[in-house]
């Protein structure tokens, strides 16, 4: 098997250790954007990495001001008890430390976004970082977003926890009510690698 081609001779050239995995762009209206690992040693191989982030660019079609951007992994879907949980912290112009909770649910809140009922062409901007995907213990990460709607945004910060040792080979983005993301949203995901050089 080929090394990655971040990898020349042996010897780890990223000195960030950040790969840039894969970038998807919608060219139509998409329900769900899913990130699987190839489990092939190569870029796209989740067992490599520590970490992975994701950077979304994103924009709802339906017909609402905004909507919520959830997350699942390795298809866990399970409620009544499920295995997410999160805290967060939010503010919207109009005032800060809005707090909330959310334990035993069927997925993550980790953004919002505008819809198709907010000013044309903005686009909500989430970057969400899951740790440790490969340990032997539960899961955790960060999530913040920001949307500008003409001074009625809003600005959160969550922190994640996922109920389950099994290592992360699948991450499914979805709006929670059923909507698609518009043409054009874009999502990012990059792999961080433990760090082999000073």
């Amino acid at each position: 098997m080929a090394d990655p081609a971040y990898i020349v001779n042996g010897v780890l050239e990223d000195g960030e250790a950040w790969v840039g995995i894969t970038t998807t762009t919608l060219g139509s209206d998409t329900a769900v954007v899913t990130f699987t690992s190839t489990d092939d040693g190569q870029v796209g191989d989740f067992s490599q990495y520590m970490d992975l982030t994701i950077i979304s660019y994103a924009r709802s079609a339906e017909t609402a001001t905004d909507r919520q951007l959830n997350m699942q992994l390795n298809n866990d879907t399970a409620s009544s008890p499920g295995n997410y949980n999160a805290q967060n912290l939010r503010g919207n112009g109009g005032g800060s430390g809005l707090a909330g909770v959310t334990t035993d649910g069927p997925r993550f809140e980790i953004g919002e976004i505008p819809a198709a009922s907010a000013d044309a062409n903005i686009f909500g901007a989430t970057v969400t970082t899951l740790f440790d995907i490969n340990s032997g213990k539960f899961k955790s990460g960060v999530s913040q977003t920001a949307n500008d709607r003409d001074g009625s945004g809003f600005v959160y910060l969550w922190g994640l926890t996922w109920a389950s040792q099994a290592p992360i080979t699948e991450i499914d983005l979805y709006d929670l009510y059923g909507g698609d993301f518009l043409t054009a949203s874009s999502f990012s995901l990059f792999g961080v690698l433990p760090r082999m050089v000073a």
